[in-house]
C-alpha cells in the first residue's frame, strides 16, 4: 500500500502528516507540482522480470504517456536482490541514488512490481513517499530528492525520460538524506 509521511527538514523525528490514502497523497503532492497516480498492473510481472516483457505488457500506457508528455526514452529497471548476480552490485547502485540530487528533466517512474522510497525535499519539508506496485510518480525537474531501493531491492519500474542519455543526477552536496528514513526502516 502506498504511504506518505511528511517531516520538517530540520526534525526527522517528528512526522507532521501521514497517510496511506492514495487520493490524499496525490492531492498533497499536486500542491508541489508532483504527479502521483495509480495505474492497473499485470499480475504476471515481478521484480526481476525482463525489460522486454515489462515494456510489452504496458505498451499502450507507455505510448499514451509519451505522447502526452513528450518523453523520448523509456526503459525498465528490474531488480531482484535475492539473486547473487544482482546482490553483488546493490551497495554501489543503492548509494548512487541515496544522496540528495536534482535532474534537469522530470523523473518519472511507474512501479510495475515491488516498492521504492522517494524522499522529496520541498519548501522546508521532507515528503517520504513509499511507492508500490501500481504507483506512478513524476518528480519535476529541479526538485531536490533522493531514492532508496533498500538493501535487498525487489522492484520493477518503467522509467520515462526527455533526455536520450537517461538518468543524469546533479548532486546538491547536502547531507540531509543521511538523517531520514531508509526503506528497511
Amino acid at each position: 500500500m502506498s504511504h506518505m509521511k511528511v517531516f520538517h527538514d530540520s526534525d526527522p523525528s517528528t512526522c507532521v502528516w501521514d497517510s496511506s490514502e492514495p487520493s490524499a497523497i496525490a492531492n498533497a503532492l499536486a500542491e508541489h507540482g508532483i504527479r502521483f497516480e495509480q495505474w492497473p498492473t499485470h499480475a504476471n510481472l515481478q521484480a526481476g522480470s525482463p525489460s522486454d516483457q515489462v515494456l510489452s505488457a504496458y505498451k499502450e500506457q507507455i505510448e499514451h504517456l509519451c505522447s502526452e508528455q513528450g518523453y523520448q526514452t523509456v526503459d525498465v529497471i528490474s531488480l531482484n536482490g535475492t539473486l547473487p548476480e544482482v546482490a553483488a552490485n546493490v551497495p554501489q547502485l543503492r548509494e548512487k541514488f541515496l544522496s540528495e540530487h536534482t535532474h534537469s528533466e522530470d523523473e518519472v517512474r511507474f512501479f510495475v512490481a515491488g516498492q521504492g522510497l522517494f524522499s522529496l525535499h520541498l519548501k522546508g519539508k521532507v515528503f517520504e513517499v513509499l511507492c508500490q506496485r501500481g504507483d506512478l510518480i513524476s518528480v519535476p525537474a529541479g526538485t531536490e530528492h533522493w531514492f532508496d531501493m533498500g538493501a535487498c531491492p525487489q522492484f520493477a519500474a518503467i522509467r520515462f525520460f526527455n533526455n536520450p542519455e537517461g538518468w543524469v543526477a546533479n548532486y546538491t552536496g547536502k547531507t540531509i538524506a543521511e538523517n531520514f528514513s531508509r526503506l528497511e526502516y
